[in-house]
Formats: structure tokens, sequence, C-alpha cells
């Protein structure tokens, strides 16, 4: 077990043998993130189910955990308290929930974080995956933000690793239709009968590719695009949204077609297509730009 700041350590699951230590270093709150929930008494208790794998999305509870240990913080600032966050090892889960807090309180860069975190426990190693995660919300600006492209993106490829048969997918993953709602929002029409389908907000903009020879699936720098590099796509990459649900759950590829008039408008493949820029896009929801039309609302001031 050791000391990150006052009132915060980073350990591995054997330290939880050695009550009198925990009591001695002031610990009153435990985060376990690990795969098995251990059995604790005496303390107060935040557990995260999650794998040291690739297929752990340890992402989507980053604010909860730093939550935990900043209340925990505040809540004993009058008496000796801390933390312990742990792993089964201490090196790679309970590392990047360390770090994601270091970089979250501290104004961190990842990197500044996770050296300051390796210089006070050298055998930190985080996994690829936690890495590129953690590089995802520092570019959200240390806060998981669900409205990101690229977060949803991120959460589509978990779905499609934790539901390989896309049986029993989460409803949430499925965007309003925007049929049945009305904003201020652009939303896009087919062009054949004028059904609207999607909004703006539901276009997952990605990196543009290298041309038709880019057929890759290496990972890419997490880089917003510019509006100027998605106009060498001849189709918009979305979000799933709701009238498609009866068409993607169960099924691997298919087309997408109008639910009004039945009109092709794109394609699907929960592992991914290639857009025309050259870029790999996994998951892929398609709709080709020449079979939609863009609908913009403009407020007009009454004459008077």
């Amino acid at each position: 077990m050791i000391a990150v700041e006052a009132g915060l350590y980073i350990g591995s699951v054997s330290d939880l043998k050695d009550v009198q230590m925990l009591t001695d270093a002031g610990i009153t709150h435990i985060l376990t993130v690990d795969s098995e929930e251990p059995a604790l008494t005496g303390f107060h208790t935040k557990f995260v189910r999650a794998l040291d794998d690739a297929s752990a999305d340890l992402l989507s509870k980053l604010d909860d955990c730093i939550s935990f240990i900043t209340e925990s913080q505040t809540q004993s600032e009058c008496k000796l308290s801390a933390v312990l966050v742990h792993c089964h090892v201490g090196q790679s889960r309970s590392a990047a929930v360390v770090t994601a807090y270091l970089m979250k309180t501290q104004g961190l860069s990842l990197q500044d974080a996770y050296t300051k975190l390796q210089n006070l426990k050298p055998d930190v190693k985080m996994n690829e995956e936690f890495m590129d995660q953690l590089a995802l919300f520092e570019l959200m600006g240390c806060k998981v933000d669900t409205t990101n492209p690229l977060y949803k993106q991120f959460r589509l490829k978990k779905i499609t690793e934790k539901y390989p048969e896309l049986q029993n997918v989460p409803k949430d993953v499925f965007a309003v239709d925007p049929a049945q709602t009305q904003n201020a929002e652009a939303v896009y029409r087919c062009r054949k009968c004028r059904r609207t389908l999607f909004r703006h907000s539901s276009i997952l903009s990605h990196c543009v590719g290298g041309g038709a020879s880019a057929f890759s699936h290496k990972k890419t720098k997490m880089v917003t695009p510019t509006h100027e590099d998605q106009t060498q796509c001849t189709s918009y990459f979305i979000e799933p949204v709701q009238w498609m649900e009866q068409a993607l759950l169960g099924v691997m590829d298919g087309q997408l077609l109008c639910p009004k008039c039945n009109s092709k408008l794109g394609s699907f493949n929960w592992y991914g297509e290639q857009c025309s820029c050259g870029r790999w896009v996994t998951p892929a929801f398609q709709m080709h730009k020449n079979r939609v039309d863009e609908i913009k609302y403009i407020s007009i001031c009454p004459l008077k």
C-alpha cells in the first residue's frame, strides 16, 4: 500500500488482510476495482467490477470513482481519514483510476499524472486499453461526456464486445427517434418520402483516412475532425436510432431501409465498414449522403 497524497492510497487485494495497517493509516473508505467483490466490514466501500483486459470499460465509471474518492475526503476532513483504491495486484486497474483522479483534481495531463504515479509506485503498469480510455477521458476535459461522438463510438465498440450475439443490447444505445420529438436541431430526412431519420448530434465524426488503400484496423489518434475533412466522405456514420432496432438486434450486418418507404438508405455492420475516405469505422451504421437531405430550422423574427 503506497500513499499517493494525503488521504489517498493505492494498493492490492492483499492489503485488505492487514486490518491493523489500514486502521493505522486512517483508511475509512475502500474502492475496489476488480473482478470479485471482497468481503469487508467496518469500512465505507464501493465496488467496480472490471477485468484487466481489453474488454473492460473503466472510462464510463471514472466519474463515479473520482466522486467516491473526493466525497470521502470531504466528509472526513476534520479527522484522520483516508481512502484506499485497489485492484488485484495494484498495477493496472487501480492505477487507471488513481491516474484519472490526479488528472481531474490536479489539472495534470495523462502523461504527467501517470509519470507521477509511477515515480511513487514503480511497479505500476496499465494495460494499453486503459491508456487509450484515459486519453479519451483527457480529450473530454476529464469528464465523461456522453454526447461526445468519440465516446459514443467507444461505447458502441464495447457493446459489440460485451454482446457478441447482439441480443439484450441496452435500449439506451439507440438514439431517440427524431420523428417522435421536435427541437431546433438540424435533422436528416429520407430524400424519397421525407421521413425524419436522425439528428445532427447522432453523426459520429471520424478522422479521415488515406483513401481506398487505407483498409486498416489500426487504432487512430483521437482528434476531432473538421467539417472540411468530412466532405471527403460519401456517407454519414451515425449512432443507431430507435427505428433501426428490429433490423439490428441479432444480426451482424445488413441494409438500412427507410422505416416508411422501405427505400435503401445505407448499411450496417457491427464489426465495422470502410468509409469512402479510407477510414475503418467500428461498429458502422452508414447512411449514404445521396439518400438523405439535411433540414435546418431557421428562426425568423416576426414582422412589425
